[in-house]
């Protein structure tokens, strides 16, 4: 199938709207603002200003619109050639259908762990590069926002996002963060293998936190384990567009979670876990109490005592 993808200006989307009407169909999926499916192509507009060209016709119709530039999938991404530590990848794996996972927010006091897990099939890479989809420390937190509704609309997912209330209660049951994070990369597997079943990816790739035994020993008591065909690799956004697209999603709900905590508690909440940090939990604490504090941040972090030593100079 062909995929392509354009950016368009708002006249531009107009006359897109405007030519297809008669062939609109409902696309109830996040981002979406206009669908219409022809006989042979598939036409998807996101509020992002992209339109997405779908099908044997997908070449014709674009060209309507813009300059229709073919892109080829770098078919000699591996291990072998960017350095990192974990499983030997097949040959042209950047190709294969692949179900990769990720995670962030684990170093940040304030706000919740994410973990996304995204399918991306073959005949779907291209379109997910053509979206801009790439490792997500080349890309800012506003741009991340702006691509997760198009990769969403686009691929199967599963995005979990663990809140502190609940981070801090298995935490303080002796849970390490690793096993936490393991758990919830297998859940996220699991939810995804579902959806998209009977289909199966050729492969499954963990952005690599822990080794392979480690990390199965992390969640042998659940229920169900995924083990087929999964790969452990550290840059694992740079061998699959599938983890590069989990790690914007899993970014994406961390960002937005943590949105909503800075409203809540009236300040825009500083990421990662600095003396910046130490200071505005110390004014949080003053100003919330303890439990709202704990509420909204790892209790555990060392930010926490920082920020007591903090309150208790404050307080005399």
């Amino acid at each position: 199938m062909t995929n392509i993808v354009l950016k368009l200006s708002l006249d531009q989307l107009n006359k897109v709207k405007s030519n297809y009407a008669a062939n609109k169909v409902d696309r109830n999926a996040p981002g979406v603002v206009f669908a219409a499916k022809l006989s042979d192509v598939a036409i998807t507009v996101y509020n992002s200003g992209k339109v997405m060209f779908q099908g044997v016709g997908a070449t014709r119709e674009a060209a309507k619109f813009g300059d229709v530039v073919e892109s080829k999938v770098d078919s000699k991404i591996s291990n072998q050639t960017i350095k990192t530590k974990g499983d030997k990848l097949p040959e042209d794996f950047a190709q294969m259908s692949v179900l990769g996972s990720d995670e962030t927010g684990t170093g940040d006091y304030f706000g919740p762990v994410t973990v996304a897990a995204v399918y991306v099939p073959s005949n779907k890479i291209k379109l997910i590069q053509e979206l801009g989809v790439k490792d997500s420390k080349m890309l800012t937190d506003a741009k991340m926002i702006e691509m997760a509704p198009d990769i969403m609309a686009a691929c199967t997912y599963s995005i979990l996002t663990l809140k502190n209330e609940k981070y801090n209660e298995i935490q303080g049951k002796g849970y390490s963060q690793g096993k936490i994070k393991a758990m919830l990369h297998n859940q996220a597997l699991k939810h995804v293998l579902n959806k998209i079943a009977p289909e199966k990816p050729d492969y499954i790739l963990i952005d690599q936190f822990a080794e392979r035994d480690t990390y199965y020993k992390h969640i042998q008591k659940q229920k169900e384990i995924v083990r087929e065909k999964v790969l452990f690799s550290t840059k694992a956004e740079q061998l699959h567009v599938a983890v590069a697209a989990a790690s914007i999603l899993a970014r994406y709900a961390f960002l937005t979670e943590m949105e909503k905590l800075s409203k809540k508690c009236g300040m825009d909440l500083q990421k990662g876990a600095s003396g910046i940090v130490d200071k505005m939990a110390a004014q949080i604490w003053m100003k919330h109490g303890e439990d709202f504090l704990r509420s909204i941040s790892k209790w555990h972090f060392a930010n926490t005592e920082k920020a007591r030593v903090l309150v208790n100079k404050k307080r005399g």
